[in-house]
């Protein structure tokens, strides 16, 4: 994709991409400033676009993950309002913290990374040094083990024993 083709696909695709990010929950002027902050990166990144005729595609790609490196980088405390009814109990929040204090050290920071605080397994591996493959594992054991402590049960495979087949045996012999 050329230069002035990127140009015109960005006359005719920012909005759009403002629209999206609106449609994900970002207020107007948010979703405006990740707009231009996604079709810059795009245009840094031109030649890393192998289809110029999913130019719009990836540039919401771009915007989405920079929204949500945004959101990951936010304090997690926020000045909460004067509250005119008393605080309602969350204790499904309660029985997770439960259940990952009891988890391993690895496993419970996988879980509570991927799940709690939004990295991918490729921003994880990289964290902690290994491959994509060996999170997936941990993931999936790790949700194994949490299912069992919170009491849920978890299909075994079934292995049913096969019946004995009989062939008949032709006496051309």
């Amino acid at each position: 994709m050329t230069r002035e083709e990127f140009g015109s696909a960005y006359q005719s695709g920012f909005k759009v991409t403002v629209r999206f990010l609106i449609s994900r929950g970002l207020s107007y002027d948010s979703a405006h400033e990740t707009a231009q902050a996604a079709w810059a990166r795009g245009w840094e990144r031109l030649g890393q676009l192998r289809d110029s005729n999913m130019v719009l595609t990836w540039m919401n790609s771009i915007a989405l993950n920079i929204h949500r490196s945004f959101i990951r980088r936010e304090p997690l405390s926020q000045t909460l309002p004067e509250l005119s009814t008393a605080p309602k109990v969350n204790l499904a929040a309660i029985d997770v913290r439960r259940a990952l204090k009891r988890c391993k050290k690895n496993d419970r920071i996988v879980l509570e990374r991927h799940y709690l605080e939004g990295y991918k397994v490729q921003e994880i591996a990289h964290q902690q040094g290994c491959t994509e493959t060996a999170i997936r594992i941990r993931l999936l054991r790790a949700r194994r083990s949490m299912g069992k402590r919170m009491g849920r049960k978890i299909p075994a495979p079934s292995h049913r024993p096969v019946a004995p087949i009989s062939v008949p045996m032709s006496n051309a012999a």
